[in-house]
Formats: structure tokens, sequence, C-alpha cells
């Protein structure tokens, strides 16, 4: 998409309000107090040159997870990735930690806690001073209270000032928590990063033409495509097309949970992005307003289908609605150059209260966000072996920054592509699906409940939530 290319650029990132993968090693291992630690983490700061592990034996590097990752030390060649595709990539990688493994004096070792069973031993082993692990993968719902209750190293505190992750971040980068000073989260920086949870909006091309409608990325352009806009294309495009008086196609079919979350950012807001809830703001009763008109006033949203969520998402596929929610992965896994008409990707619409230059058009809250936990000997040592192991492309940024032709290919033509790495590029952070809060949005769906209505039922369990997990 040649124009779309200008829009690439107005903001790498959107300044994160909020951030957010059995197990041995760290000080439990070596018998090493966490005071001796914070010694070594001390002097760690004073100074930029390369720690090593000087023990006769490697030191082994734990990392938590609960899925399988590769490489790490007990592979012997890139096949033991038995999902393995591009046989350059993964060489790199697993050269990558041979590398490593020899500069450093250690061994990287991944190990599959499983989902609950990484909550339990961050709680549980990093509370009594002997962390089970090195490093830990997180998600925000599990990784904020760890930081918030001191089972996080904060990086600046250990990492010499002029430490990647504290300047350029050109390898690892960090997700900032509003209210709470550090730098604790590591992110890895690349090319697959940006695409990857970015949600567009998508049309049926021939549906667009059929009804004489603009491609909404030239709307986009001109500063034109807006909630309104967006209303009178939904409008234009449900219709009953064999005249029995009942609706065969709707303007608009897809999850709700995405289309609150995107309409959110696209209106400049969000619900949970501190310790205080924002369910009750205008901005957000903007938002659910929308929503329920769509459903109940306007009529051209597909109607909620309660007992399959699955049909909510895909209706598109049988040409059931003309606009959808859309992403690599579902346009992958429906095949959807199989189905016989064209895709139009767009970005989302701008909100009565949203602002194109500083709107976020991702939550990012779905990556990898690693922390170090609080007990871990020589931290220093630890951040400086995940970098130069997560330094695969050894400097060469363009290599970085590569992304695979699966991303290409599921987007199906450049123009949608550019689109998913745009909205990718601009990200912020909302807690408000992380709250465990059962937010019963089919009643607002189904007009059971008015937006006014569906603020005051849940703004106050959104804030004891909150409450719960900034304690």
């Amino acid at each position: 998409m040649k124009k779309f290319k200008k829009f690439i650029g107005i903001g790498l990132s959107l300044a994160m309000l909020l951030g957010a993968t059995a197990c041995g090693g760290g000080s439990a291992s070596t018998g090493e107090s966490t005071e001796s630690a914070s010694n070594d983490a001390a002097s760690a700061t004073t100074s930029s040159e390369t720690p090593r592990h000087e023990g006769s034996e490697p030191r082994t590097i734990r990392i938590g997870t609960w899925y399988d990752i590769y490489y790490d030390s007990t592979n012997t060649d890139i096949y033991d990735d038995p999902s393995v595709s591009d046989e350059e990539l993964a060489q790199m990688n697993f050269d990558a930690l041979k590398a490593v493994e020899e500069k450093y004096n250690v061994r990287i070792e991944y190990v599959n806690l499983t989902y609950a069973g990484i909550q339990e031993s961050i709680n549980t082993s990093v509370l009594a001073g002997k962390p089970d692990c090195d490093i830990y993968l997180t998600e925000p719902s599990f990784g904020i209270p760890a930081v918030v209750n001191g089972y996080a190293t904060n990086l600046e505190e250990v990492l010499p000032a002029d430490a990647d992750i504290l300047t350029d971040q050109n390898y690892l980068r960090t997700i900032d928590i509003n209210g709470v000073d550090g730098t604790y989260f590591m992110c890895v920086v690349g090319g697959e990063s940006v695409p990857g949870s970015s949600y567009t909006l998508a049309f049926n091309k021939q549906m667009l033409e059929d009804a004489g409608l603009e491609n909404p990325n030239d709307l986009y352009e001109r500063g034109e495509w807006t909630w309104d806009k967006w209303k009178e294309y939904m409008q234009a495009l449900t219709q009953d097309t064999d005249g029995d008086g009942v609706t065969d196609v709707y303007g608009f079919g897809s999850r709700y949970d995405y289309l609150f979350e995107y309409l959110c950012m696209s209106n400049g807001t969000s619900v949970a992005s501190s310790d205080t809830e924002n369910m009750s703001s205008k901005e957000v009763g903007e938002v659910l307003d929308f929503i329920y008109n769509m459903y109940n006033v306007d009529h051209v949203a597909n109607p909620w289908n309660a007992d399959d969520w699955d049909y909510n998402q895909n209706a598109y596929v049988n040409g059931e609605v003309a606009c959808w929610i859309t992403q690599a992965w579902i346009s992958n896994a429906n095949e959807d150059q199989n189905l016989g008409f064209d895709e139009i990707w767009c970005p989302w619409p701008i909100g009565p209260s949203g602002n194109v230059e500083t709107n976020a058009r991702k939550n990012d809250i779905g990556g990898a966000a690693y922390i170090i936990p609080t007990g871990v000997e020589d931290p220093y040592l630890v951040y400086s072996v995940f970098q130069d192991y997560k330094d695969y492309y050894g400097d060469d940024f363009e290599q970085r920054d590569y992304v695979n032709e699966w991303w290409h290919d599921s987007a199906l033509t450049e123009e949608n592509y550019d689109v998913m790495y745009y909205c990718g590029e601009k990200t912020g952070v909302d807690l408000w699906n992380s709250l465990g809060v059962d937010y019963q949005f089919p009643a607002l769906l189904n007009g059971e409940m008015t937006a006014a209505q569906f603020q005051e039922t849940n703004k106050q369990l959104v804030q004891s939530a909150l409450d719960a997990m900034f304690k």
C-alpha cells in the first residue's frame, strides 16, 4: 500500500500508561543471600564491564514459561523445534545461544511451569527469598502485581546507566507502569512484535464497491474516517438482499471484546490504565453508547449469538456481514485467500474524543513481558545474558525488524499488511480484560442494559479488581 506508508512513523509508540513468560537456580542454588546479591547488583551500576560467571561449572540461567520455547542449552540442533520452518532464522537463534553460553559461561534452560504454576512459583518462591527461576515470563494480570508487591527487580538499580533497556531500547524495551517508578519488564524488540496482536477493521471489498463506497483508507488519510462515517458505511452495507423483510447482510459483525477495546483506543480512552477505574468516564460512555446504538437502535450489527462465540467472529466468511475485526491469525485460520472475495483492512475510525496523533492503536498486553525476580544472584549477569541471547541478529537491525512471509501472506495484500503494521506501531495498555471482571456485555448488546447502566454496574467491579491488583 504505497500511500499508506506515510502514516507509518506518525509515532512508533504511544507512551504506555501501564505495563504489562520446575525451575531452580538463582540464590537458591548458590546459597548466597539476597543481601549479597544486592551488593553485587549495586556495584554493577557503577561499571559497564561485561559480567561473566567465573565458576568452574557453567551457571544455569532458568527461564520460567507456561509454553514451550526454543532454543535452550538442552537442544542439540535446530530440528529440536518440531515446528521449525525458517531454517536460516532458526540457525541464527541457535548460534546466538551457543555464543552466549561461551561468552558468559552459562547454560540457558526454559522450563514450562504451566500458566497456573508460573504464578504460584512467583508468589511462593520469590516471597520466600529463593526464586525458582532467574527470569519469568509474565502477562499484566500477574506481572503487575508482582512488580507492585516487590517481587521484580528494578533494573535501574542493578544495571549501568547506559544499559540499552534504560536508553535506546534497541534489543529489549520496557513497559511503564503508571504511578510506579522504575524499570521492571523486559520485552523483546523485533519486527513481528509490531503486527502481532494488531487488530484492524476489515471490509468485503466487493460489497463496498457494490454500495459505491470509497476505500476507508483513503478517508483515513484525509482525516475523514470517523465514527459517524463508519456508521454511514454500516447503514449502507446492511441489506435485505431478497426483499423478504429480513436483513441478510449486516454492516458489522464480530466479537464484542475486540470491538469495545479498540473503540476505547480510537476514542482516546481506556478503562483500567492506572490504579483508578475509568469505566465511569464520559469517553468510555461514548464508546458504550455507540455500541448500544449499533445493535439496538440502528440495527447495523449482526445480533449477538450467545450460543456460538466463534460464529460472531466468523460470520464474514459466509458473507453475512460486510465489516468485521481481523488479524493475521484470523485470516490464516479461516483461509481467507480462498473465500472468493477480496478484503480491505483499515485502521479504526476516530471517535468524538479521540485524536489521530495521540490515540493508541494496539493494546500492548499480549506480548512476552519478562521480569527478573528479586533475590536472584547477580541480576546484571542475568540481564546481559538475556539481552545477548535475544540479539540473534548480531546488531543487524534490518534483520531484527524482518517479518517473515507468513504475516504478509495472511494479510492477503501489501496494503492490508501495511495497515496492520501501522496499527501495531502505536501502543497503549488497558487491563480491562485482565481483571477477572464479568462485564455482561450481552446485556448491552441485546438492549437489556443501557450504556449508563453498564457503566454504573461495572465501575466498582473494575475499581475493586484494581485495588486487589495494586494492593
